[in-house]
């Protein structure tokens, strides 16, 4: 059936349709333009046959509320709800980017690094739909989403259903619901259903970008179903067999058939996938310290990348470090484990490279429902980023600066998430025992301007106290802070927000040197300080000395 819908339509007199983006059984996706803001949303609208369906009708306005009532960074966020001459329409975030049914169908598999980022972006998102009281029921390559960035999205909460069980299923007790081949041996058996249904079905996503397939294919979906109840999975190994155990081991655990042997809760399997990561995924130990203790909730995350519920919910994208055990300050331990997903430089070229070979620059249905969309962060793969502050002169670059470190740099992997122009994203540095980082005596951020120019610069930290330094220099990055001269203007707070410094000096670089590092819930009892930038941004004009 054609579309009733056209483009230049307004919808809720608000939000006016530019091009349809993905269709589905059930929907259809549109780009639109939100004229009340001047933004740029996804609305995906409800098909006019299903106009009269009133199980239909329910399904969206449960999915409205579901995604609607979680705030996190890996789950897409719904803006409203509106109805128009008859059609139910959710408005959300609009991004660019792949889903991973996309990157699969056109990879087949994908490196145990991609596999890790994506297990630990959506176990994040899990644990805070399911602290929530969301059993997600629909896990799938289908409604996970990818930015060229690498931030990793879960989509689709329109058969979600509460744990508590208080509002019906809107299906028949005995209909499986979901996709055959991602369900849970209880979905199958059509039990009751915990969070840890979800966790067997990430499972088996991660089994299948790690082997190409899922582990069970029959010739119907019947039969794809009944599998995993009847046998255990194919060893991972067998399929490819210079993975690493330690992750094929523990996707073998998330795909026990009975849930009490698997992970308990999505914490539990971002975790166990960061310190498989921190050892390193080709088996060689990279001598990071796996994380402790119970992770942090960052106060602009009503959930946290992520968070919110009954309980504290972890960080889940790219957005915040674990807490880590650091003994010392030497050279060669300031590379602590984070908790974050992050891509590293290399992994977010790779990410890149994929989307750019498989030629998707919008977000399209692959299944039966067209995958929810998030705004794009638009960024060059870490450690730089462009931006685009006020006036002519503009931050080209961000470069983590660690001069009296092994390797010079710190948490790259975090550099766009400063330059963004989201005051929740957020550059960290590792954490540290020592407010003032023990014998590193500082660490900081250096900013490239697009030309050499006076002005004002804008910083938001976001632990107290704080101590800044900045630092100016017109040629090149020099290579170790003393090189740099004076510095240009310094300043001590004990609020968390944004500063400005005045740089009197002409800079193609300007330097943010943290002196000293207030203490962030991020970090362990042990290790409790880390400097936090939330953002930056560059005013060209004339200053006073």
């Amino acid at each position: 059936m054609a579309s009733s819908l056209v483009p230049n339509t307004l919808i809720g007199a608000r939000y006016r349709l530019e091009k349809r983006i993905g269709q589905g059984g059930m929907a259809e996706v549109w780009l639109a333009n939100d004229i009340s803001l001047n933004r740029k949303v996804a609305v995906k609208m409800m098909k006019a046959q299903h106009n009269n369906d009133p199980v239909v009708i329910e399904r969206f306005r449960r999915e409205a509320q579901a995604a609607g009532n979680l705030s996190h960074p890996n789950i897409v966020t719904v803006y409203d709800v509106v109805e128009n001459a008859g059609h139910q329409a959710v408005v959300m975030e609009y991004i660019e980017g792949l889903t991973l049914r996309e990157v699969l169908d056109q990879k087949t598999r994908i490196s145990p690094s991609l596999t890790i980022h994506i297990g630990m972006a959506i176990a994040s998102a899990l644990d805070a739909a399911h602290a929530s009281g969301l059993v997600h029921r629909d896990i799938k390559p289908g409604n996970i989403l990818i930015t060229p960035t690498g931030r990793v999205m879960l989509a689709d909460f329109g058969i979600a259903k509460a744990v508590n069980g208080n509002e019906s299923d809107l299906t028949n007790q005995n209909i499986m619901m979901g996709t055959a081949k991602y369900l849970s041996p209880e979905q199958v058996r059509g039990k009751p259903l915990d969070g840890r249904a979800d966790i067997y079905s990430l499972g088996l996503v991660l089994y299948e970008c790690l082997a190409g397939r899922v582990p069970f294919i029959g010739e119907s979906d019947v039969e794809t179903a009944l599998a995993r109840v009847q046998r255990e999975p194919t060893n991972l190994l067998k399929k490819r067999p210079n993975l690493p155990p330690a992750l094929t081991n523990f996707i073998h655990q998330m795909l026990q058939r009975e849930p009490s042997r698997r992970p308990a809760t999505g914490l539990q399997v971002y975790e166990a996938l960061f310190r498989i990561r921190e050892a390193g995924v080709d088996g060689t130990p990279t001598g990071l310290t796996p994380p402790s203790g119970q992770p942090g909730v960052i106060e602009s995350h009503p959930l946290s990348p992520v968070t919110g519920g009954p309980r504290p919910v972890i960080p889940g994208e790219v957005t915040i470090s674990n807490p880590v055990t650091r003994t010392s300050t030497a050279p060669n331990d300031r590379r602590a484990a984070r908790f974050n997903i992050a891509p590293s430089t290399m992994l977010a070229a790779a990410i890149l490279l994929i989307v750019v070979l498989v030629g998707v620059v919008t977000w399209r249905s692959v299944t039966n429902e067209a995958p929810l969309t998030t705004e794009v962060i638009a960024t060059e793969p870490a450690p730089t980023m462009a931006a685009a502050p006020a006036g002519p002169v503009t931050i080209t670059r961000a470069m983590s600066y660690d001069p009296n470190g092994d390797d010079g740099v710190e948490n790259d992997e975090l550099l766009p998430l400063l330059l963004d122009g989201m005051p929740r994203t957020q550059w960290r540095t590792v954490c540290y025992g020592d407010k003032f980082f023990g014998s590193k005596g500082g660490v900081g951020v250096v900013l490239e301007l697009s030309s050499p120019a006076t002005g004002t610069l804008m910083v938001n930290p976001q632990t107290k106290p704080w101590g800044i330094e900045v630092y100016s220099a017109l040629d090149v990055v020099p290579a170790g802070l003393d090189q740099w001269g004076p510095h240009v203007a310094k300043s001590y707070g004990t609020e968390v927000g944004p500063t400005t410094f005045v740089v009197n000096e002409p800079a193609k670089y300007v330097l943010v040197w943290f002196r000293e590092a207030g203490t962030s819930p991020a970090c362990s009892t042990k290790n409790p300080f880390q400097g936090v930038l939330a953002g930056a941004a560059f005013t060209a004009g004339a200053t006073t000395p």
